[in-house]
């Protein structure tokens, strides 16, 4: 229904956020932006913004689909109330996150 819409929060929705907060926002995007899908930092981004945006319960028919995830991740990002610090200290505690469930386990 709405093409530009998809379930959780997509890699391609990543870069469009540099201008939506300050220069350390904006370094933090251009380094997660510039590297693979898949990689550590491309997860523990995708599992902020699924968090910030409240991903889990955004339904199809709902308003913010509509919009799409780039527009919905710009309204989010640009509302938080906390510094570009603090939405950095998020990523650094989301990328600790991913690393703890990423680490192979013992057979």
């Amino acid at each position: 229904m709405y093409p530009q819409s998809e379930i959780l929060f997509p890699h391609r929705a990543i870069r469009p956020l540099s201008r939506e907060r300050g220069a350390d926002w904006q370094e933090l995007v251009n380094q997660v932006a510039s590297q693979r899908d898949g990689n550590e930092d491309t997860l523990a981004f995708s599992l902020m913004m699924i968090r910030l945006c409240d991903c889990l319960n955004c339904d199809q028919s709902s308003y913010k689909a509509s919009l799409g995830c780039v527009t919905c991740a710009r309204r989010v990002v640009g509302a938080q109330k906390g510094s570009d610090l603090k939405l950095r200290q998020t990523f650094e505690q989301t990328r600790r996150e991913i690393r703890q469930r990423l680490v192979p386990r013992p057979s």
